[in-house]
């Protein structure tokens, strides 16, 4: 798992600095003020989970177990839904999708609480 979890951190924070770099370079211009920022809290929020997801794998290798595993998957389902929807939402206006978001930060939550569980149970 640390290696799968190491390989996903590193591909979503290839993803969220070129999600950054597009926003930067081609969005700036093109979005209104309010949905630019939507768009960088998104990036910004992907990049930390990228982070995080390498957190992760060294957990993972350290102190092996569910709530390790849990917290690298919450991870992944939070950036899918929390950044995803952001980027989505500020791309084409839809503000319903707004609705989506706090799933993702939700699944973000427990993903950090899962990795102070895993490690305070392994130690």
């Amino acid at each position: 798992m640390d290696r799968l979890f190491f390989v996903l951190g590193s591909f979503s924070a290839f993803l969220a600095v070129a999600a950054g770099a597009f926003g930067a370079h081609a969005l700036k211009t093109r979005l209104t003020p309010d949905l630019f920022n939507i768009f960088e809290v998104g990036a910004r929020y992907h990049m930390y989970h990228a982070l995080a997801l390498l957190a992760v794998a060294w957990a993972a290798s350290r102190w092996p177990g569910p709530a390790i595993s849990a917290s690298g998957v919450l991870f992944v389902i939070g950036t899918i839904l929390f950044s995803g929807s952001l980027y989505v939402l500020s791309l084409t206006g839809v503000r319903w999708l707004g609705a989506v978001t706090p799933f993702g930060g939700l699944a973000f939550l427990a993903g950090w609480a899962c990795l102070a569980w895993g490690a305070w149970r392994s130690g």
